[in-house]
């Protein structure tokens, strides 16, 4: 016994209590060990339909085989099913753990492992035809030792109990609108009780961009404007994450070319000024994607199985084209867009104000190189590597183009 038992005994003998919509759970002593116990609702017993739902929900978690769900043994009295004996570990709730820990929140991966667990859980839940319903801080449980993110009883079972907000108690701001009212249930609706709970998660720490857009979107009040699933709610957290994490790299990488050139043109001896040659009139864009190329005729088809080689050889093809159509246009715009900073008139500038131009002209790049990047079908981390290399080579021959000296007395590089 350690030393929470202990304390637990010299109480009520409870440990770890929550309130779930058919009972009560905690942890007690049997047969001189401590087990997790739920205790039914006896008032929700007396209902015909509840105690029919309770016994197919026990018939089924006999079959439910994953990881992170949790199984137990009904116990019956007078052919009634008066507790559930849950499977050996200690678990406790969401709602414990952050009272107890509330630091491990912040600990690295917890946020986004809960989240992947969840959804993948729910995932098979769905295949099995089943729904949780009420994903809130007392129904969803860790296992003590490594947080792993557990689940014990679902509530499309009961989704025939008259008084649904009866059912859940004070966890009926977890649970979707339409299923209080008694309308449908279907995915979407576990969909925003994880949106509610993450929600809850990132009360005490504030929402990292990467989750906000797309929980907000989750929680929805219609349930047509939510996901349609679980794993696009993920996706879609993913998605952002990823974007911001290209967009800092080309941010990084961008701003360390500017501060080469700034550099390069601060450095250069003093000569004569000479003549500037007027600029070649902007040819009109010639957008590919307008000719009606059709990524489907080469014969890529999404999804995530292994590609033969055909498909293999048309997802390359695919590719190719993708790069050809992006670099193309997107060297005219980043020549158009750098052209606004490389020549007499902006070089002759101070250098406060030539920085804070060349900012300006970073953001308008890398809108350009997303713009483009999503418009070609190219992956944004391709499309970043690609926009870097043709802003090198248009900043060179920028350079090679002026010459003469800026307001500082500097050198410009360029023909005599």
């Amino acid at each position: 016994m350690n030393y929470e038992e202990l304390l637990a005994a010299r109480s009520d003998g409870k440990l770890n209590k929550t309130v779930l919509a058919i009972g009560e759970y905690y942890r007690t002593q049997i047969d001189g060990k401590y087990r997790g116990v739920v205790d039914i609702r006896r008032e929700m017993n007396e209902s015909l339909l509840f105690a029919e739902a309770l016994k197919t929900e026990c018939e089924k978690n006999k079959t439910l085989a994953h990881n992170h769900q949790l199984h137990f043994t009904p116990l019956m009295h007078d052919n009634e099913v008066v507790r559930l004996e849950i499977e050996n570990g200690t678990f406790l709730s969401f709602d414990q753990l952050l009272r107890d820990t509330p630091a491990v929140v912040a600990s690295k991966g917890f946020i986004d492992n809960t989240l992947k667990t969840l959804v993948e859980l729910t995932a098979y839940l769905h295949r099995q035809g089943v729904k949780h319903v009420c994903y809130s801080p007392h129904s969803v449980f860790v296992r003590k030792g490594d947080n792993a993110v557990m689940l014990l009883s679902h509530g499309s079972y009961y989704f025939g109990v008259k008084d649904q907000r009866a059912l859940y108690g004070d966890d009926a701001d977890y649970v979707a609108p339409e299923v209080l009212d008694h309308g449908t249930i279907d995915e979407r609706c576990d969909v925003y009780s994880i949106g509610r709970f993450m929600q809850w998660l990132f009360a005490s720490a504030g929402e990292p961009l990467e989750y906000r857009k797309a929980i907000a979107k989750a929680v929805k009040a219609m349930p047509e404007d939510r996901y349609d699933s679980p794993e696009s709610l993920l996706k879609a957290v993913e998605g952002t994450k990823g974007r911001l994490h290209t967009a800092v790299t080309f941010c990084v990488a961008l701003a360390l070319t500017l501060l080469a050139v700034w550099a390069y043109f601060d450095m250069m001896p003093e000569s004569n000024p000479v003549e500037f040659v007027k600029p070649a009139p902007r040819q009109a864009t010639d957008e590919l994607l307008d000719d009606g190329f059709d990524p489907a005729e080469l014969g890529v088809v999404s999804g995530t199985d292994s590609l033969g080689n055909q498909e293999l050889q048309a997802h390359r093809d695919y590719q190719a084209k993708a790069e050809e159509i992006f670099r193309k246009n997107y060297e005219k715009e980043a020549d158009r867009i750098l052209s606004k900073i490389y020549d007499k008139e902006h070089m002759n500038n101070s250098e406060k104000k030539f920085a804070a131009e060349s900012q300006s002209t970073i953001e308008e790049l890398m809108q350009a190189q997303s713009r483009i990047g999503d418009e070609s079908g190219l992956d944004p981390a391709r499309s970043q590597l690609i926009a870097t290399e043709i802003i090198d080579r248009i900043t060179e021959k920028k350079k090679q183009a002026l010459g003469g000296t800026n307001s500082r007395g500097v050198q410009l590089p360029g023909k005599k």
